[in-house]
């Protein structure tokens, strides 16, 4: 077995005895996933600690169990022995948001999700939005954090536009972001000029060129289609995907590293992507029929991407240009997803992915991806520069 050598928030709170929460009232937002390094849940320690000092639990997208679907709303009764549940992904927007009444007389809010870097996946917008209601409520947050499982060097991608805001993107800072969720809170915290206060009981032993299997955690899949560290390594490019009539994968046993569509050869895919020489990466073609979403039932042709180094390889960089290459080669059959997308209607998916239309409006403008990228540059500086005030571990 690996030896652990990295220890959580949550860890922290266990060694402490759960002493800076005995005799408060506590809310809890967390699921399934998030465990101790022995997977003891973290909702099962807190029961076992604070027994009726916990008084309700939040749970946010897919659910307690990460048993959900992407978009699959969420609903939740009364919990038994006084223990309120409530769910962070409902029917509507609103209901991503606690209401007011669900924080009444708590002291504290405690906050453990697990969490995979990329600015898209919205257990870190869960976590903004419940700061932004708790504080308003005069109620105090603490967030045990974890390990950012694709380490904490590098970020990538284009920055979000304020006016582009959504769920998949609270705040403008690029797609992978190489910030913990407790670095995450410091910086919404500052950035947005919260009044209230908040604690992150620090992970020990993590450095921020670690990788998660590096840490000697158990990895726990923290939602239905990211089984792997191998998946979170391409997720924050492949989520691209989702903004496109392309599958990204799911339905399959190996989401976002399959991709393809019923109108798209494997191997001129395969082709066309390895002749671009794409650092840390290699294109094999494959076959494959979704059981579930997108082209469920068919036979599509595409790619899986193997990741050869991931000291190189660049996710975002890497499926923009899969995507120029499959759109290019759909043809007439290509589209951009048009359905509402977490409860936003007017704007395409693929933009609140991107965090702007400007990728969508340079790719259909037939600029080069390389010329796309061009942009990302100065922007992943600056925000490298200007993350370093809200950094937690040392490098």
């Amino acid at each position: 077995m690996t030896k652990i050598k990295v220890t959580t928030g949550i860890d922290a709170l266990i060694a402490d005895g759960f002493s800076c929460l005995k005799g408060k009232r506590v809310g809890l937002i967390t699921h399934a996933p998030a465990c101790d390094s022995l997977l003891k849940p973290t909702l099962q320690l807190f029961l076992d600690h604070l027994q009726t000092g916990l008084k309700v639990v939040f749970t946010p997208e897919h659910g307690f169990f990460a048993h959900a679907q992407d978009l699959e709303s969420v609903s939740i009764a009364q919990g038994t022995d006084g223990l309120k549940w409530v769910s962070l992904y409902g029917n509507d927007e609103a209901s991503l948001h606690p209401l007011n009444e669900d924080l009444v007389n708590l002291d504290v809010l405690v906050i453990d999700l697990v969490d995979v870097g990329s600015r898209y996946y919205t257990f870190q917008a869960t976590m903004l939005y419940a700061m932004q209601v708790a504080f308003a409520k005069d109620v105090a947050v603490m967030i045990l954090d974890r390990p950012n499982p694709l380490g904490g060097l590098l970020v990538e991608g284009p920055m979000l536009l304020p006016e582009w805001s959504s769920f998949v993107g609270v705040h403008p800072i690029p797609i992978r972001h190489g910030l913990t969720i407790g670095e995450l809170a410091i910086l919404y915290k500052e950035e947005l000029e919260l009044d209230g206060e908040l604690e992150v009981v620090p992970c020990e032993g993590w450095k921020r060129g670690m990788y998660f299997d590096e840490t000697g955690l158990p990895w726990v899949m923290p939602s239905p289609n990211m089984p792997t560290l191998d998946t979170a390594l391409v997720y924050p490019g492949q989520c691209l995907l989702e903004g496109t009539n392309l599958s990204e994968g799911r339905g399959t046993t190996h989401p976002f590293q399959m991709c393809g569509a019923p109108f798209l050869h494997p191997n001129l895919v395969a082709t066309v992507l390895s002749k671009e020489n794409l650092p840390g990466v290699a294109f094999r073609p494959v076959s494959f029929k979704p059981t579930f979403q997108k082209w469920q039932g068919e036979q599509c042709g595409g790619v899986e991407l193997h990741v050869t180094d991931r000291a190189v390889f660049q996710p975002v960089r890497t499926s923009l240009a899969l995507l120029h290459h499959m759109r290019e080669l759909s043809g007439k059959h290509f589209a951009w997803r048009i359905e509402p997308y977490e409860f936003i209607k007017d704007k395409l998916a693929i933009d609140l992915l991107f965090g702007s239309d400007r990728e969508r409006m340079q790719l259909q403008s037939g600029m080069p991806w390389r010329d796309i990228i061009a942009e990302w540059a100065e922007e992943e500086a600056d925000f490298l520069f200007h993350r370093k005030p809200f950094l937690i571990y040392l490098e």
